[in-house]
């Protein structure tokens, strides 16, 4: 037996070993500490409850219009959500003119649609709390960029219609004769929230001004599309309403759970027994591959849903089938009277292609659903497309070095010990 092969196979196991502890229980050493992938790993709707509102636009606009609007109406809806401390909540836009905003986990569903419903109000008011002007006065807010002597600094940009150019004209002539900085400021309030709040300089009479601050490219731009969104670009309605419990998602997830954990061990003993060294190879393998697979959903945020358990089972099952198929050519290729060493090389390279063939097509196919699906649909192509990946990392690389290491380890001939 080779020791040093012996010695670094341990420790993959070793490693694979910390690494599935740390999954199922955490590990705190210290101030080091690491949650267990089931603590970290956040639920979707169906299984932590929540609130699942629809909104569809009233409005007769077409083409790249009625796209910014959505988009501003998602950007003022978002804002309104992180109010709710919603932690990632999925918002996004259907087809042309729908908005679906998902709120998982939520203790007051009926405070999160009223407030996803209420109209925004964009003010400007003035130190002693009085109204200069309101949204519906603001004509323009866009980034522009000012030089100065450390390069260009972007600032937002404002205009006024008539009415508000005359507003704006009156507060700014009087509170540019104001003394302190305190007084010269005008607020500028969404919701109830100062989004800004810049020093009157001088009396601005053109309907035009523009907000300075310490801000970089993007939260500039956040902030003109705020005060140009003032309110929702166009009218929304509300199309559907749904708020679901999360008893039934718990029961589910945990029924699942149970029975993935079933499968997988029944898979593990079927393996090892017929396929035998093999078979160990490739439950070390699947258990690699679902460490890859449930990290990576941890790292990547990816929530959890009953869809995308189904999505993870065929996925398990895909690479099963590469490991069944792999293994097969190489009893194949031991039948023919080949060295174990070579009927492993051999049998790999007749079922790569068979191996890539089924996982590409799935893999499009999951790319396919991520990209037009919606909701559910959109959870289950995301781990169908971490599962595949996945899949293909341990079924072609990590099984196939595995096992040359078990060759290289035990050094024996027995093709009984390969499946025969």
């Amino acid at each position: 037996m080779n020791m040093k092969k012996t010695i670094l196979f341990i420790l993959i196991i070793a490693i694979v070993a910390l690494f599935s502890y740390t999954a199922i229980n955490g590990i705190e050493i210290g101030k080091f500490k690491i949650t267990s992938v089931k603590d970290s790993i956040d639920l979707g709707l169906d299984l932590a409850g929540g609130v699942c509102v629809i909104l569809e636009a009233k409005t007769d606009l077409q083409g790249t219009e009625l796209q910014k609007s959505m988009e501003q109406s998602k950007m003022i809806i978002s804002e309104r959500v992180d109010s709710l401390g919603v932690a990632e909540p999925n918002i996004t836009i259907e087809g042309k003119k729908r908005i679906r905003i998902e709120l998982a986990g939520i203790e007051n569903p009926q405070e999160a649609i009223e407030l996803i419903g209420k109209t925004a109000q964009l003010q400007f008011v003035d130190p002693d709390g009085k109204e200069i002007l309101t949204g519906k006065n603001v004509k323009g807010s866009e980034v522009v960029f000012h030089k100065t002597e450390l390069g260009e600094k972007p600032v937002v940009s404002l205009e006024f219609d008539k009415e508000g150019a005359e507003k704006f004209k009156e507060a700014t002539k009087r509170l540019s004769q104001k003394e302190t900085i305190e007084e010269k400021i005008i607020y500028i309030v969404l919701d109830d929230q100062v989004i800004s709040a810049p020093v009157v300089k001088d009396v601005i009479t053109d309907g035009k001004a523009v907000i300075e601050g310490e801000f970089d490219v993007e939260e500039a731009n956040k902030l003109a599309t705020l005060i140009r969104a003032g309110a929702l670009p166009v009218e929304m309605s509300e199309l559907q309403t749904s708020i679901i419990g999360p008893t039934l998602g718990l029961e589910a997830l945990d029924r699942s759970v149970k029975a993935g954990a079933i499968a997988i061990l029944i898979i593990f003993l079927f393996m090892l027994i017929y396929y035998r060294i093999p078979g160990l190879v490739a439950d070390i393998g699947l258990t690699i591959y679902v460490l890859i697979l449930v990290y990576a959903m941890k790292f990547l945020g990816v929530k959890l849903t009953l869809p995308g358990i189904a999505g993870l089972i065929l996925s398990i099952g895909m690479a099963v089938d590469a490991n069944v198929l792999i293994f097969e050519r190489i009893k194949e290729e031991l039948k023919n009277g080949k060295t174990i060493r070579v009927s492993i090389d051999h049998g790999f390279n007749r079922a790569l292609s068979s191996v890539l063939d089924s996982n590409i097509t799935t893999l499009i196919a999951g790319i396919v659903l991520y990209y037009f699906g919606i909701g559910p649909i959109k959870g289950f192509g995301i781990t169908l497309i971490l599962g595949i990946i996945a899949s293909m990392i341990t079924s072609v690389f990590v099984t196939k070095h595995l096992l040359m290491l078990t060759v290289d380890m035990t050094n024996t001939k027995n093709a009984k010990l390969y499946g025969m």
